[in-house]
């Protein structure tokens, strides 16, 4: 948990500085991609807080009403980030877009007066967009480690596997934000640049568009993978198999009648099995035979937090 938090703060700061860094940029020359690329860092610092939100909350201790705890906070804080920001940033970016590319006079490049000297606009915009890049790939190093930690603790195979099963969204949110965020800036660099050398501000135009609909896009597949947590899902097939296995390889398990996983919480999940236990296990020793097969279970896979072996 303290991982991710020290990922998410890592995002904030960065997210932060470039969102001041860019709208001060598109003052300064009304560059249609830097508005866009602000809306893309202003979303992405409420996206934080956000996550930093879920995070804390899903600290507090069970309850009553919450027997299971508060980790799908997290989930939920998540889904919020994916759908309401990300989608609005993605909306409102593509939008400026595309009213820059039909209104041409709404979208000449300014060149900026700063103590008495006029210089060429494009340079401020390429200082805010480098800058933008370097505090990203900062945040990104933190989240692409933490995942990448993950991936080695899992067995996984890389991160397309770890994005279908990490039950970690938070860590996931914010290096899907960060990467994002790099694309998004590389893309406005290009888009201003392209305008610079061809003299058509057309193409500073297309960019926002682009980056526009690149975050509409991720807010898509991040709400999905956000939804599947939210849903209740098991853990992944090969490790609920793995588990099973645990449990079928127990001399005095018979049969196994039931079996089923699900997650409530980030790296929390719950186990619950049916078995039957052979007729030559004496019925006083049988909550033995129980506590034996939870030990191997979370020997097996620590995440199982809460354990429910039921004799048939």
């Amino acid at each position: 948990m303290a991982s991710s938090r020290s990922v998410v703060l890592a995002a904030l700061f960065a997210n932060g500085a470039i969102a001041v860094l860019k709208f001060v940029g598109y003052l300064l020359t009304l560059s249609p991609a830097m508005l866009s690329e602000t809306y893309h860092s202003i979303s992405d610092t409420g996206n934080q807080v956000f996550l930093l939100i879920g995070l804390r909350y899903g600290e507090k201790s069970r309850s009553r009403a919450h027997p299971f705890g508060y980790g799908k906070a997290q989930f939920f804080y998540s889904f919020l980030v994916s759908v309401a920001l990300f989608g609005v940033a993605g909306l409102e970016s593509a939008r400026h877009g595309y009213n820059a590319i039909l209104h041409p006079h709404a979208r000449e490049l300014a060149d900026p007066v700063l103590f008495g000297y006029q210089f060429p606009g494009v340079w401020v915009n390429y200082a805010v967009l480098i800058a933008a890049i370097v505090f990203e790939a900062w945040a990104l190093s933190k989240a692409r480690a933490n995942m990448k930690a993950q991936i080695a603790e899992k067995g996984w195979s890389g991160y397309r596997e770890a994005f279908r099963k990490t039950s970690d969204v938070t860590v996931l949110t914010a290096l899907t934000e960060d990467t994002i965020a790099m694309s998004g800036a590389g893309i406005a660099l290009g888009g201003v640049w392209l305008s610079r050398y061809t003299g058509d501000p057309v193409y500073d135009a297309v960019a926002a568009l682009l980056i526009g609909l690149m975050l509409m896009g991720f807010a898509i597949a991040l709400a999905w993978e956000n939804k599947r947590l939210l849903l209740g899902e098991s853990l992944p097939k090969d490790e609920e198999a793995r588990l099973r296995r645990v449990v079928d390889d127990f001399d005095s398990v018979e049969e196994i009648v039931d079996f089923r996983t699900i997650y409530f919480g980030p790296g929390q999940a719950m186990l619950a099995a049916e078995v039957v236990f052979g007729a030559d296990v004496d019925t006083g020793r049988i909550d033995d035979r129980i506590d034996d097969i939870e030990a191997a279970i979370t020997a097996a896979n620590d995440s199982v937090t809460n354990i429910y072996i039921e004799p048939e």
